[in-house]
């Protein structure tokens, strides 16, 4: 089993919470330009793999310790400016969340249907086309890109 890092952005955090989502859709990177649609080994890992989530904290005024670290996807007024840091800057002893990979395959983004978009956290596939383009661009959608479909429980986390 390895453990790797995946980062969320808040909208999708609160999904985990709420055991709303358990899909998650990333783009497959080509290995070389000349086996372009070759995906190679997924970077999420195989069935048995964990996940821990980044996403965007602060630490508060107690320090770098576990129980002081604050998650944007918990709070609801504006953030201070400088006050949150990005998810990428995230330690793995600040995250909350462990997810358990249960099945991987790749597929055309255009590919989802309405029962993987709900699983994906969104109320329909036509939501899920907005929220890819939101995330990966006007044209991204369009482009019909191949992407890895991970699976996945929640081990940490999970409905409050």
């Amino acid at each position: 089993m390895k453990e790797r890092p995946i980062l969320y952005r808040a909208p999708m955090v609160r999904a985990i919470l709420r055991d709303e989502k358990t899909q998650t859709r990333r783009r497959v990177k080509p290995r070389r330009r000349e086996d372009a649609g070759l995906a190679g080994p997924c970077p999420y890992g195989v069935p048995g793999d964990r996940l821990w989530v980044k996403e965007t904290f602060r630490f508060g005024e107690g320090g770098l310790a576990r129980e002081f670290v604050h998650y944007r996807a918990d709070e609801d007024e504006p953030p201070a400016p400088g006050q949150w840091k990005p998810s990428i800057f995230m330690p793995r002893h600040a995250s909350r969340i462990t997810l358990e990979v249960t099945a991987v395959r790749v597929q055309r983004v255009q590919d989802i249907d309405e029962v993987d978009a709900i699983a994906e956290g969104v109320a329909s596939r036509a939501e899920y086309a907005r929220l890819w383009c939101d995330i990966n661009g006007a044209t991204s959608w369009d482009e019909n890109p191949f992407v890895w479909a991970v699976s996945f429980v929640v081990l940490k986390g999970g409905a409050k």
